[in-house]
């Protein structure tokens, strides 16, 4: 069932361009150059109900602007977008009934309250029950260890509690639609596993949609099996993460793990840049580390090369890196 049906969305926006120095301000008052920009250019897509996508793309690619007319925020220059039956720049206050809103980078926790109260008042705006209420803490505890922190002030929070803070406050309501934008920012190992973690638990045991936008692309392995990437206003690509990474991703990567450094130096693979000139290798301590392209050199014929030069303990292979492959597509095209 589609929660989100976005059809030919656009959104402009009006620049006035003005001249430098004083003559220049002067001049803009009576006679600025308008300049209209394209922030989301006949976007399409729909999302069905229950799904995580990842929806990516580089700086000024529209992602937020798409975002906040998703949310209500911004009404779109022309096109359709409907939330799950509602129009949402027409029926703000429904659709914010509907959706949670995480930003990374901001907050909507009251600063100098404790964490508790904060949770109190977005309980009596959103009119969760008390029975609700009480289970989706308790939830929530167990996740996170909120009672460790519940009665201290938000500005006393450590980040990553705060962004654990963020996401409990905007699932208190239990929404139908999650939006995160960057939920793990600045957040460590631990912290970041916890966080996806809970997207996941939450995504399964209630069914809510997630659209995740970041530019940490760990969180969108971790998370999405679609994504939607953007760049300059347009979908170039929607569809499966993994066959993204099958049809862009020709890289390989093989470390192999030796009994020394002088072994690892002692390899030659002259014969192999003849075939793949854009091959590279890395030594570390006793490891090397090979990248390669799989549809010029196959991974066999390097592994039997290695093994017939050095003695090795250990072998580790790999795709590209996901981020690699998107930089890719941003030079490259699709």
């Amino acid at each position: 069932m589609e929660i989100i049906k976005v059809d030919k969305l656009c959104k402009s926006f009006t620049i006035y361009e003005k001249e430098s120095g004083l003559k220049g301000v002067l001049k803009s008052f009576f006679n600025a150059k308008k300049i209209i920009k394209k922030a989301v250019d006949d976007v399409s897509f729909s999302i069905n109900e229950g799904e995580i996508v990842g929806y990516i793309g580089p700086n000024g690619a529209g992602k937020s602007t798409t975002i906040k007319v998703l949310t209500g925020i911004l009404t779109p220059t022309s096109g359709t977008v409907v939330v799950d039956g509602l129009v949402p720049y027409q029926k703000r206050t429904q659709n914010a009934k509907k959706i949670g809103v995480v930003f990374g980078q901001r907050t909507q926790l009251w600063w100098d309250l404790p964490l508790n109260e904060s949770f109190t008042v977005l309980k009596e705006i959103y009119q969760v029950s008390d029975e609700d209420y009480k289970e989706r803490m308790a939830y929530f505890d167990e996740l996170f260890g909120l009672s460790e922190f519940l009665k201290q002030p938000v500005r006393q929070l450590s980040l990553g509690q705060r962004m654990k803070a963020d996401i409990v406050a905007s699932l208190l309501h239990n929404p139908k639609l999650l939006f995160l934008d960057e939920p793990t920012i600045g957040l460590d190992v631990i912290a970041k596993e916890n966080i996806r973690k809970t997207i996941l638990d939450v995504n399964k045991k209630y069914n809510t949609t997630v659209i995740l936008t970041t530019h940490d692309l760990s969180d969108i392995e971790e998370l999405c099996n679609r994504i939607l990437l953007i760049d300059q206003g347009k979908i170039i690509y929607d569809g499966n993460l993994n066959l993204i990474k099958e049809k862009f991703g020709s890289k390989k990567i093989i470390t192999f793990t030796m009994k020394s450094k002088l072994e690892a130096e002692a390899i030659d693979i002259s014969e192999f840049k003849k075939i793949d000139h854009d091959l590279t290798s890395l030594i570390e301590d006793n490891k090397i580390t090979f990248v390669f392209n799989k549809l010029k050199l196959a991974i066999k014929d390097i592994i039997y090369h290695v093994l017939s030069q050095s003695d090795v303990l250990d072998i580790d292979i790999s795709d590209d890196h996901l981020e690699n492959i998107i930089k890719a597509i941003y030079k490259q095209g699709l």
